[in-house]
């Protein structure tokens, strides 16, 4: 699983138009959403590429075998036709960037 930590050194001070202008600068088509505490996301997969950011709260992913805690700063790649399940862990909701690859 390809995860990765926004570091306020080389990144500047996390916020959301810094994480959505990362995001765009690789390709992506970026939106943003709000999830509730105890929102699932059952087994299921994209036909694009994706990367899901974390902006605040905690997001728990299992994909390819494997399980992650997602925290404020985390982004995680999804790829396309890759199934994965998705929930919100803790009592405050997830804020989240849900950034879709441009076709080429």
């Amino acid at each position: 699983m390809q995860i990765e930590h926004w570091h306020a050194e080389r990144d500047g001070p996390l916020s959301e138009q810094a994480m959505r202008q990362k995001l765009e600068d690789r390709g992506y088509s970026v939106s943003r959403y709000v999830y509730a505490p105890g929102t699932f996301f059952p087994a299921h997969d994209h036909g694009v590429d994706k990367i899901d950011a974390v902006l605040s709260g905690r997001l728990r992913l299992t994909m390819s075998g494997q399980e992650v805690v997602l925290d404020t700063g985390d982004l995680v790649v999804v790829p396309k036709h890759v199934t994965h399940t998705a929930e919100v862990v803790g009592e405050e909701p997830v804020v989240s960037l849900d950034a879709v690859r441009l076709p080429r």
